[in-house]
Order: structure tokens, then sequence, then C-alpha cells
């Protein structure tokens, strides 16, 4: 079976649509080829002579590396006149396009001469170091004649189909990028389904490290999100080490697969936690809670597409998203630094990140500092235009009605005025969720109990008496670290209790935010909180007498 986008590509070409086609997104990956000898792994080039080209009659080819090729009817194609005379083709980017040019005039001669004429397919690998997006002179000018091979009138009586391939759209010139006779088309990371059809043709070469699993399809879901490329490079491994894959290494395995393959640009948020460790707000709590049973349910019509998670800095908000990630079941993707200095680079790594999260189904996507990180609609010259790319970017996938139910954006900030208003809006951030430091000295205390525990500094709910009239008020889950830390160090080395070692980190604390930002902070959670019931009365009390 064919996979969806190659099947989208032959229609377009057989109805005479398109002849032109920017293959972008999976390109480099292992492709499952559906031969009538059987299903096979092999690269996209292979998917494309073995599968949608054998009745074309020439196939050529071009790379940097490799120069001009003929993959497929070298017989036909040396009957030109001009590759009699030639050496060797050329390898240069300019000389090699025009002397593919030239040959499809050459058989358009043929075919208005009534002449037989081979049937011609041409694909360019790496067309973005061909005809890069920087748009210098030669860049433009290959440009040029690689969108005229996409003109119906330069060879009407003969079908060309030409193929432009390159990681990412947005790395090619825009003369190509843009070009509307040429069709767009994303190769996405293969589904659950794809890979557990792959792993049953693995199978036959890889029997010991699937040996694992009765069903060899199961494992699919599990790796769902990773090339099969790393998939099939892991079986090989264990395949050499005499050591069968089981189900308790598939979630590990996947992490470190889709990890490499994003080469930095994302992580997996350790679920080790759920809510029941998150210590505040039981009205947020209990509104995750109602959210995750609709989505395990599979009602996603009333699901947010995404939470805004707003608070003074060292709040917890990324802790919270811990907390989340292990109640839900579900994947969470961190973004990391996907900005570049390089033209067109940042743009290239986002579509990296949205077609994996495309291809890990159900997940949550955080962006933390989302003030920094998302954007600008006026991004301003300063930064070369990438803010107000950045934004595009993200807008139109994160107001996707596609991703309702599949894909959940959390962005966390201390500033969420600074994040663009269409960027928060219901649609893409349906829930708003202030994050607050703690308003009372027994919240406080429970705050410091409960991280000191995992200092293994054991706390005695009775300590609190002794304690109170030194916690303070609006006290950070962060600012609470450090005092617990500082507390274990000085039980550890004067060797006194642990609530006498607390007393006195408290003796002379100084908050570790100026007390006008933390104020500050606080009125912009409470501005922007999509419910009253997130509030705390002692907030409203505090912001009010600010």
């Amino acid at each position: 079976m064919l996979p969806p986008w190659s099947t989208e590509l032959i229609a377009a070409y057989e109805s005479g649509a398109h002849s032109q086609f920017l293959l972008s997104g999976n390109v480099n990956d292992r492709l499952l080829l559906p031969l009538k000898s059987g299903p096979e792994l092999g690269s996209l080039q292979d998917f494309l002579l073995k599968v949608l080209l054998p009745r074309f009659a020439v196939v050529l080819s071009y790379d940097l590396g490799n120069g001009l090729r003929v993959e497929q009817g070298a017989e036909l194609f040396n009957q030109w006149p001009w590759a009699k005379e030639q050496a060797r083709l050329p390898r240069g980017p300019r000389e090699a396009i025009d002397t593919v040019t030239q040959y499809l005039r050459y058989c358009l001669n043929l075919a208005r001469i009534g002449q037989p004429h081979p049937q011609v397919a041409c694909f360019i690998r790496s067309v973005d170091l061909v005809a890069p997006a920087n748009q210098g002179q030669e860049s433009s000018a290959i440009a040029c004649q690689l969108r005229d091979w996409s003109n119906e009138g330069l060879l009407p009586e003969h079908r060309l189909a030409t193929f432009l391939i390159a990681d990412n759209r947005n790395d090619v010139h825009p003369l190509l990028a843009n070009n509307p006779r040429a069709l767009s088309v994303t190769v996405p990371l293969p589904t659950a389904e794809e890979v557990g059809a792959a792993l049953i043709a693995l199978k036959v070469t890889h029997p010991l490290a699937l040996g694992g699993f009765a069903d060899v399809k199961s494992p699919g879901a599990q790796l769902a999100g990773a090339t099969l490329a790393s998939v099939e490079a892991l079986l090989k491994t264990r395949e050499h080490r005499k050591a069968p894959l089981v189900d308790g290494d598939l979630a590990e395995l996947k992490k470190v697969l889709v990890e490499k393959d994003c080469q930095g640009l994302i992580e997996f948020v350790n679920a080790t936690r759920t809510l029941d460790d998150y210590q505040a707000q039981p009205a947020l709590k209990d509104a995750l809670r109602q959210d995750l049973a609709l989505w395990k349910a599979g009602d996603t019509g009333a699901l947010p597409k995404g939470y805004l998670l707003c608070g003074p800095v060292g709040t917890g908000k990324t802790y919270l998203v811990e907390c989340l990630a292990g109640e839900a079941g579900v994947p969470v993707v961190k973004l990391k630094n996907f900005r570049d200095k390089w033209v067109g680079s940042t743009e290239g790594n986002l579509e990296k990140i949205f077609r994996l999260v495309h291809a890990l189904g159900r997940c949550y996507v955080f962006i933390d500092e989302a003030d920094q990180a998302l954007g600008k609609r006026d991004g301003g010259s300063n930064d070369g235009g990438i803010g107000g790319r950045i934004y595009g970017m993200m807008a139109e996938e994160m107001s996707s009605p596609a991703n309702r139910g599949k894909i959940i954006w959390i962005l966390a900030t201390s500033r969420p005025d600074l994040v663009e208003v269409d960027l928060k809006r219901p649609g893409r951030v349906d829930v708003k969720v202030p994050i607050f430091p703690t308003t009372t000295a027994q919240e406080g205390f429970d705050l410091l109990r409960a991280i000191a525990k995992r200092k293994d500094l054991a706390l005695a709910k009775t300590d609190f008496a002794a304690l109170e009239s030194l916690i303070p008020l609006l006290l950070t889950p962060g600012a609470a670290e450090a005092l617990a830390v500082k507390a274990y160090r000085r039980h550890r080395t004067a060797n006194i209790p642990p609530a006498e070692a607390l007393r006195d980190s408290l003796i002379g604390y100084q908050p570790p935010v100026a007390r006008a930002i933390m104020d500050f902070q606080i009125r912009l959670a409470v501005d922007e909180s999509s419910d009253a019931a997130f509030v705390p009365d002692a907030i409203r009390a505090h912001v009010k007498g600010v």
C-alpha cells in the first residue's frame, strides 16, 4: 500500500495538474517499498525509481556531491548527439541544470517532428543547496531554470516529471518554494501503522532482535515519532548483540531515538510525578483532571487547544508540566534551541518539530519562556525578521483545527503581557492558568516540608508552631528549594535537628525576587486568568492592597 503523500503526488501528475513536485520533510529516512517481490526498506531515491518511475524511459538525477547522473535509460540518453561528444556529465549545478534543460528541449524537438521520444523524469537531491533561499544571483538563475521545468508550455506533448527534494521547504529559493505550478508535498514521519508494517519486513533480517514480540506490529505504536532509519539501526545493534527488544525497553528507546533524530531541538519531559505531587490550587488541578478525562475518553470537542501558565518567576510552572505529564500518560515534548542565526534555519527547525509532534499522535508541546521564544508579529529589523516568521509559523500551527484532540500547547511565562495577543487568544490558547506563590505561613510550611522531604530532611507537622513567625509570605517553589538546600547543609555540617536547621536558614531570609517585581508579575497573572476560580481570595486581597 502506498503512503498518502505519494498517492496525492500520483493523482496530481496523472490528472495533468502538476508535473513538478517539491518534496520536503522526512526525505532522508528509510521508506517501506511495496515491491512485487515483497516489502523492503529503501531510500526516497529507491522509492522514486522502483515505485513511482519504473515506466519512465530516462531518469536523471543531480546533487552537488555526485553531479549529473543517468539513473535509468542510459542507452536512450546517449543517443542524444551532445551526450555522445562528452567524456563525462557535468558536476557543477549551473552546467548540470543547463544540460538537463537542453536535453528536454531535444526531446521536445523529436516530439514536434513526429519522432519517437522518451518519457523523462528528473530529481534534484538537496535542492536547498543547489538553489538556496539566500537569493544570490547564481541561486536565482538556477531557480529560474528549475521553475521553467514546471511550465506546461515547455513540453506540451511530452510528460515530464521533476522532483525537487529538500529537508525543509523554507530553505529552498522562494521562486521554487512558492511556485504555483509545482505541488509542495510533505513527506511525514512514519505513523504507528507504518512503523508496524516496517517491523514486519525487518523481522526477516532481524529475527532475534524482534523475537520478544509475538505480534511485531505491537511495538509500532510505542515507536511512533522515530524515523525508520533509527528503528532499523536499533534493530541491527540488538541483532548483533543478541539482545531482543522487550516492552519495557520501548518507552526509553523512543525518547533516545526521537531526541537524536531531532538533533537537540526537543526533549521529552520526565513523567515521574502526577498532579497528586502538586501541592497547590485545587480548582486548577480539578480542571486539568477533567480535561484529561475527556481526552482519554476520546471526547475532544471541549478540549482546550492550549494552556498559558503565567506567574512570577520560580513559582513552579515547569514542575506543574512534569506533574501533568505523569498524570496524562502521553508524551510531553519541550521545545529547546530552535532559533538559529542562519537565514532559513530557524524556520527549518520549526518544520522538523511540527513533523515530529504530528507523528507522535496525542502529545503536549511545552514552550518555556514563551514571551521570548514565540516571536512577534512585527519582529522589526534587529533580528533579520526571524521573530516575525516564527510568529507566523507558530500562529498557523497552533490554530490548526486538525490539531484539536491531538496536540495541546502549553506556554509558560512570567511576562504574559509580552506574548502576542493573537497567540494567546481562544482557538490557540483556550485556558490561561495563573500560578501563584504562597499566601499564608501554613502554605509556606507545607511547601518547605514537601521540598525538604526530597532532600531527606524530615520535618514534622508539629514543627510548624515553632517556625510560623519566621515563614515568609509569597514564597515560591524556587525560593523554597534554596531554603531547603541551605537547611540541609546546616543540618549536615552542624549536626542539628532538621527543624532547627530550617529555623536558622529562615532567620535573615531575603527574597530572591524584588517585592515590586513579584507584585507586578502577580498582578499580570491575575489579569490573564481565564477563570476566577483559579485566583485564591488571598491573592485578590493582596493585589488590591498593592
